[in-house]
């Protein structure tokens, strides 16, 4: 490998270790060779790879947060019109799984022991009978203690709802899918995206545990032909849930031109890395 700008080099691995900078560098080393990089392999190719990454993550991050925010507020709002109290989430009644509902209210309780929120302070602070370890107890509404649930939590207790519920088809035609099993699995897979993007762990070249399935019904424009075995892993199936379900919460939002701005910004980055097919910007959803 060249380095033309040993300068920039010098600063970038000043900045970032070698064991997190090698991953994106694999590709470039010949087939059966004791680590002999290609013939024009060039350390600014590296810069620019990492560069990409960063900004796809941060623009990401902030899309999830708008998914993220809606979702609590729609789950909020339909279980708590349709139950007429705050206190449904303790109904097991509600979801599939007694057990997977206990860890879920254990969980949310513990989310919200530990939150730094004022009103979640002052609420321990006003009910002596909080108890964080057990069920029962002084319970806030739902719409104090679902405020401070992680995606993961949010993402377990949807699937977990029993699916003849209308609250539960109800949220996801919201997100403009007729499906709230696609749904699920969307959340699901686009939570695990927002850990590995919270955690700063690259995207580059990366397949994920669990893949996103095509939306048997859906409201809005998506892709013309159904995602491939191997794309339904990659990253840019989940940009593509991500960038569905942030028009369907708000028409206007910018993270589909923000996408294709990044895109346009490093012309050099082999796309196909992330699972990006060939002229996926013209596609139904990116236009």
């Amino acid at each position: 490998m060249s380095f033309p700008d040993k300068e920039a080099a010098t600063d970038l691995f000043s900045r970032v270790s070698y064991s997190r900078l090698k991953y994106y560098w694999r590709d470039l080393i010949e087939v059966d060779s004791d680590g002999v990089f290609k013939d024009g392999t060039t350390f600014s190719t590296i810069i620019g790879r990492y560069a990409f990454d960063h900004q796809l993550r941060v623009i990401l991050f902030d899309a999830i947060e708008t998914i993220e925010v809606a979702l609590r507020a729609k789950i909020i709002d339909h279980m708590s019109r349709a139950a007429g109290n705050g206190l449904w989430y303790l109904d097991s009644n509600l979801f599939e799984d007694k057990k997977r509902h206990q860890d879920f209210v254990l969980d949310l309780k513990y989310e919200f022991e530990r939150s730094t929120e004022p009103f979640a302070k002052k609420y321990i602070s006003e009910h002596p009978d909080w108890d964080c370890n057990s069920l029962s107890g002084d319970n806030p509404d739902a719409w104090l203690i679902i405020e401070v649930a992680t995606f993961g939590t949010l993402s377990k207790m949807y699937k977990n709802l029993k699916s003849q519920l209308p609250q539960r088809s109800a949220v996801a035609n919201d997100f403009g899918l007729y499906s709230s099993k696609d749904f699920s699995n969307w959340i699901e897979v686009i939570s695990l995206m927002r850990n590995i993007v919270a955690h700063h762990s690259r995207l580059w070249n990366r397949s994920l545990g669990k893949k996103i399935i095509d939306p048997k019904g859906r409201r809005n424009a998506w892709l013309n032909g159904e995602l491939t075995e191997i794309q339904k892993k990659k990253p840019y199936a989940v940009i593509c849930a991500i960038a569905y379900l942030c028009k369907a919460v708000n028409f206007q939002h910018g993270f589909s031109n923000a996408v294709k701005h990044i895109c346009s910004l490093f012309p050099d980055i082999p796309l196909a890395k992330y699972g990006f097919p060939v002229r996926w910007e013209k596609e139904p959803l990116w236009r």
